[in-house]
């Protein structure tokens, strides 16, 4: 499959959140912040939308991976050095489409969000939020395209990137893009955790 990777339009961050909630419809975090699952898709779909939209978007991180016709098969939300924190106005922004998606976990969230915070390296560096493709591309390396457009920049202004994998099937993925996993991390007070991961650039 040819795959296309460019920069997100406004108008495409409602298909683009849809896409990051299919990607991540299993993953444990998701379902940790909302266990509903008649609607969780739904609901992650407007969190993207509403992330993507209001701090991604404005801050040149969001990334779209396009199939032979055109159609969104995958994303990537980056956030560029000294962006990685959402500041307050832009919460406020985001606050509406947060609570239609996390409605009670809202709080536990925002938690989550300060237990983050505290471990994210200090130094400058490329933040990838969220990658994921749509489940019947997965294995055509749409995946690749994504993060390769992105750590080639990287590569080429001498900055590192971090992440934070939310599930340790993925460790050994990143880790072939020249990730390095730190630790193991408790964002969730008891829940599911992440595990952080480094990569220096590359020459």
């Amino acid at each position: 499959m040819e795959t296309t990777v460019r920069a997100a339009e406004a108008g495409e961050v409602e298909k683009l959140g849809r896409v990051l909630s299919l990607a991540f419809a299993d993953d444990p975090i998701i379902g940790w912040l909302i266990p509903s699952e008649t609607d969780r898709t739904r609901r992650a779909a407007i969190m993207f939308a509403t992330m993507a939209r209001h701090h991604y978007l404005r801050h040149g991180g969001a990334d779209v991976a396009c199939d032979e016709t055109g159609e969104i098969v995958g994303a990537a939300l980056w956030a560029p050095p000294g962006h990685w924190d959402i500041p307050v106005s832009e919460l406020g922004r985001m606050l509406p489409g947060l609570t239609l998606a996390l409605r009670s976990r809202l709080l536990a969230s925002a938690r989550m969000s300060e237990r983050m915070a505290q471990a994210h390296p200090k130094e400058p560096h490329w933040y990838l939020g969220f990658i994921g493709t749509l489940p019947e591309v997965r294995g055509r390396a749409v995946g690749h395209a994504l993060l390769a457009a992105r750590l080639t920049h990287c590569d080429k202004l001498v900055t590192p990137t971090y992440l934070e994998s939310s599930k340790p099937s993925n460790i050994p993925y990143y880790t072939r893009y020249g990730f390095e996993l730190t630790r193991e991390l408790d964002v969730t007070g008891g829940g599911p955790p992440m595990w952080p991961m480094w990569r220096p650039p590359r020459d």
